[in-house]
């Protein structure tokens, strides 16, 4: 079965850096696309980070751009996000998310798993 389990979520200052872990297991994670995704109350759900099978490529939401870095460590089949010079802004559930598709945020697919999530918080 395939499970997805993010840690490294916790509050945080404004300006300050986290980075969170998304532990796959069941599957080979760099084999398929994997992604970051958040949700702060009373907003919609959003894509921050993905990168495409085998870490070929990566994409960003406008609003982590040079902030955030989205990477994986294929021995410990093991997704990161680095978060730097975070904001409250930033201050959301964190999600991380494998599927089989063309890689896209939102992307509908057959195959995808969702972690729990993790909480970030940033403070003023």
């Amino acid at each position: 079965q395939v499970r997805l389990v993010e840690s490294g979520g916790g509050l945080v200052q404004a300006g300050g850096s986290l980075r969170l872990s998304c532990a796959v297991s069941g599957v080979t994670a760099s084999d398929y696309c994997l992604g970051w995704f958040r949700q702060a109350p009373g907003k919609e759900h959003e894509g921050v980070a993905g990168i495409s099978p085998g870490g070929r490529s990566t994409y960003y939401a406008d609003s982590v751009k040079g902030r955030f870095a989205i990477s994986q460590d294929t021995a410990k089949n093991t997704l990161y996000l680095e978060m730097n010079n975070l904001n409250p802004e930033d201050t959301a559930v964190y999600y991380c998310r494998l599927w089989r598709g063309g890689c896209l945020f939102r992307e509908v697919s057959d195959f995808a798993f969702w972690g729990r999530g993790t909480q970030v918080i940033v403070s003023l």
